[in-house]
C-alpha cells in the first residue's frame, strides 16, 4: 500500500477511522471524508502523515451532486484513486409496521444508491489505467434479514447484488471488488441509527457495546485486501454462525433470528 491513494468515506469514526490509521501505517496516501470537517481534521492528526500525503474532504454520501468536485479535488491533489473504500453509512432500529416508506428511501438513498454514485464517479479514473479496489463495508446483515433493521437489511443485500455483479463485469479490467460483513462492533452505528421517526436512536445497543474493535475489524480488512478475498464476514461467532446457518439451514435460521437478542 506504500504510495497508493486510498479514499475513505465514513473516516471521522469507527470502522473508517480504524481504517485510516491502518492504511496509514502502511505508507499510503489518504483522501479522508465525511460529514464532520472537526473530527476528520482529529484524525488527520492521528495518521502522522506528512501535509502533502492526506487530504481531508467533508463529504455528505446523501448528496451524489457534490461528488464531482470532490472527485476533481482528489485528482487535482493525487492525480489517482488506487482504492476506494466505501464505509459510510447509517443504520436503523425500527419495526417494520412503525417505520413510514420515507425512513426506507432514505437508508436506500445513503447506503446504497450514494455507494453506487460515488464509486461510478471514481470508475473511470481507475479504466484509465486498468487498475484498482473498490471496498464496500456491508454488513453481517446484508447476507440476511435482522429484526429493527428491514430499510437497512435491505440496503446491504442491494450492496452485494450490485457489487457481485460489477466484479464480474470489470475482472478483465483488473479492478478488484471486496465486499467486507461486520457483524456487532464497538462505534456509534446504534446511537445513529434511524428510528421510526426518521431521527437518531441517541441509544448504545449492548450487542453493539460487546462487539468487536474498529481497529481489529480494520486490520480484518486489510488481510482481506492483502490476501486478494472477494468476500469476507467480520464478527463473532454468533455473526458466522448465523451466516453459515441462513446458508445451509435456512428454516432453522428463521427461527433462531426471531429468538436471537439483536438490540
Amino acid at each position: 500500500m506504500k504510495g497508493k491513494v486510498v479514499w475513505i468515506t465514513g473516516a471521522s469514526s469507527g470502522i473508517g477511522e480504524g481504517l485510516a490509521y491502518a492504511f496509514a501505517r502502511r505508507g499510503a496516501k489518504l483522501v479522508l471524508s465525511a460529514r464532520r470537517a472537526s473530527e476528520l481534521i482529529r484524525v488527520k492528526e492521528h495518521c502522522k502523515l506528512n501535509e502533502d500525503e492526506v487530504l481531508v474532504f467533508p463529504l455528505d454520501i446523501e448528496h451524489t451532486e457534490t461528488f464531482e468536485p470532490a472527485l476533481q479535488a482528489v485528482l487535482n491533489r493525487f492525480g489517482t484513486i488506487d482504492v476506494l473504500i466505501n464505509n459510510a453509512g447509517i443504520s436503523q432500529r425500527s419495526l417494520v409496521r412503525e417505520t413510514p416508506l420515507a425512513v426506507d428511501k432514505r437508508l436506500m438513498d445513503i447506503n446504497y444508491l450514494g455507494t453506487v454514485a460515488l464509486t461510478k464517479a471514481v470508475l473511470p479514473t481507475m479504466l484509465g489505467k486498468q487498475q484498482g479496489q473498490v471496498v464496500v463495508v456491508t454488513s453481517a446483515v446484508g447476507k440476511f434479514g435482522s429484526p429493527w433493521r428491514s430499510g437497512y437489511s435491505a440496503s446491504k443485500h442491494a450492496l452485494h447484488g450490485f457489487f457481485d455483479a460489477m466484479r464480474a463485469e470489470l475482472y478483465d479490467d483488473n479492478i478488484k471488488v471486496l465486499l467486507v460483513c461486520p457483524g456487532f462492533v464497538r462505534t456509534n452505528v446504534s446511537i445513529n441509527a434511524l428510528n421510526e421517526k426518521g431521527e437518531p436512536l441517541k441509544q448504545m445497543d449492548e450487542a453493539t457495546a460487546k462487539g468487536l474493535s474498529p481497529d481489529d475489524v480494520a486490520n480484518q480488512i486489510l488481510r482481506a485486501i492483502d490476501n486478494g478475498k472477494e468476500e469476507v464476514v467480520i464478527g463473532g461467532l454468533k455473526e458466522k454462525f448465523g451466516v453459515w446457518m441462513k446458508r445451509h439451514f435456512p428454516s432453522i435460521f428463521s427461527i433462531m433470528i426471531r429468538k436471537m437478542a439483536v438490540r
